[in-house]
Parts: C-alpha cells; structure tokens; sequence
C-alpha cells in the first residue's frame, strides 16, 4: 500500500537522505526541508521502500506537498 510523505512547513528540500528502491526504518531521516533558518527533518514513521521522490534538493515546497511516496 503506497503512502504519500509531505512537507510538514513552507521551506526548501536542503538534503534528500533516501534513493528511490531504498529500506527506511522508522524514525530514519527521508528529507530535510529548510524553513526561517531551521532544519525540519521528515522521518518515516514506520519501516517502508522509498518509491517515488518528487522533490530535488533546492526546490521550494509548501506545506503538504507530497516529497515523496513510499510503500509499507
């Protein structure tokens, strides 16, 4: 069952810490969205497979775009 990950603030992606195919664990780092100068980690809340990542570091995200879709 395919689950959509989104960007919990308004900010820019700094880093993407997973490749599509990859095994997360819960509570693993899957991005870091940068927002007013602080760095807001998105973790997997359970253990899933990256499956689509629809964000580039750099790019400008809002609140609740979809970064990426994983499969748990």
């Amino acid at each position: 069952m395919s689950r959509e990950i989104k960007s919990p603030v308004t900010g820019t992606v700094w880093k993407i810490e997973v490749a599509v195919g990859e095994q997360v664990d819960a509570d693993d780092d899957l991005v870091i969205v940068e927002s007013m100068k602080m760095e807001i980690p998105v973790v997997a809340d359970n253990d899933c497979t990256v499956e689509e990542i629809r964000a580039r570091e750099g790019d400008a995200v809002t609140d609740d775009q979809v970064l990426l879709v994983v499969d748990h």
